[in-house]
């Protein structure tokens, strides 16, 4: 659905900041058409030139994404020039050519993990958008740091990208000015935004929770609880957690049970721990909602562990439908979101988005809303 409002890529991370900046440590030479230093055995394209005898002018002319023909680089030529490029191993500069065309060739995404299965779907599907126009994707994670994006996205920006994708709307009040001013197409996704920077792919992760809620309400559980980590550390969370609360108290149901154990991302481990002491204080409960799958596996361990029967004694529902909640026994019931294909979506909006960019003028904003389904498993 789409709302009017008128990974194959290369990974980044802040530290890397200082590395791609600093200049190598061995014998470097200074190439005479821009002045700057470079590593000594770097190819240049004046030795390509050297090679076969003709000017730079020609071997940038074959070089470049205009392959028109033209007198001075036929077309036999261009490929003799092709080929010893390869043999020498020349890599282009795109920096002058991104400065005269303003076209650098590819986007940035940025996602909080990379060892996240759901975030690494996406990325591959924005991946797999972006690269079949022709673009690359330069990608970094944030480790669920709300500064650490901060800092990625001004990185980020500074190498010229034609469109960006963030996580989720939550920023700091700068990095939300600087994506605002950035002159670029950017797109925000996993949240279902009141008030997106530009454009948003997502869905509602407080009424997915709630969605979760009501259908465990209809299979007769009334004594639930809610497992996660601390809310100032994960937006989404924080969100399923207020969706939690909020579809109990609608039902007219004690919301209070709710615990936040350790920070973003919330290990399996801490799942575990946190079902313990959850029961402990709470004995009544008979569901417990966990943030993620994850967690949600954890706990069944847990309940294993204690020979405490999963649904007969507690039942565990999860969220984002991870492989590992139907590779375990009982399979957890959880809230199926299609990574991937948010990611595609989000790649074919920013291609338009860039397209619009490109021609001059500025696509008015769009909100997709990706969907989700309610998955009830063993578990529940």
């Amino acid at each position: 659905m789409i709302r009017n409002r008128h990974v194959t890529g290369t990974i980044f991370s802040p530290s890397q900041e200082q590395v791609l900046n600093v200049k190598h440590s061995g014998k470097a030479v200074v190439s005479p058409a821009h002045g700057e230093e470079t590593p000594a055995g770097h190819v240049t394209m004046a030795e390509i030139a050297a090679r076969l005898g003709v000017s730079k002018m020609t071997v940038s002319r074959a070089l470049s994404r205009d392959t028109r023909p033209r007198s001075d680089a036929s077309e036999d030529l261009r490929q003799r020039i092709l080929k010893t490029c390869h043999e020498m191993g020349y890599v282009i500069d795109q920096t002058a050519r991104t400065f005269s065309s303003k076209r650098s060739g590819f986007v940035t995404a940025i996602i909080p993990a990379l060892n996240n299965s759901n975030f690494s779907d996406t990325a591959q599907g924005l991946t797999s958008a972006v690269q079949a126009s022709g673009m690359q994707v330069l990608m970094g994670y944030t480790n669920y740091d709300v500064p650490t994006e901060e800092q990625l996205i001004r990185a980020m920006l500074m190498r010229r990208p034609e469109g960006i994708v963030v996580t989720g709307g939550s920023h700091t009040p700068m990095a939300r000015k600087l994506l605002q001013s950035s002159g670029v197409p950017v797109v925000e996704t996993w949240d279902l935004l009141s008030d997106p920077i530009a454009h948003n792919v997502g869905f509602s992760n407080a009424q997915a929770v709630g969605d979760l809620v009501r259908a465990l309400h209809q299979k007769g559980y009334r004594h639930m609880g809610f497992l996660g980590g601390a809310p100032e550390s994960d937006a989404r969370g924080a969100e399923r957690r207020q969706g939690f609360m909020s579809a109990l108290k609608q039902l007219g149901l004690n919301a209070s049970r709710t615990m936040a154990i350790g920070n973003a991302p919330v290990s399996m481990a801490a799942g575990a721990q946190g079902i313990a002491q959850m029961l402990a204080r709470w004995p009544e409960l008979d569901v417990v909602v966990c943030v993620s799958d994850h967690v949600a596996f954890g706990a069944l361990a847990e309940c294993q562990r204690q020979g405490w029967p999963v649904p007969e004694r507690l039942a565990i529902a999860g969220f984002g439908g991870f492989e590992i909640s139907q590779a375990c026994h009982p399979c957890i019931t959880t809230v199926v979101v299609d990574s991937a294909g948010m990611g595609q979506q989000a790649g074919q909006l920013l291609l338009r988005a860039i397209g619009s960019a490109r021609s001059g003028q500025q696509m008015a904003p769009e909100t997709v809303i990706i969907p989700y389904r309610i998955e009830l498993r063993g578990s529940t």
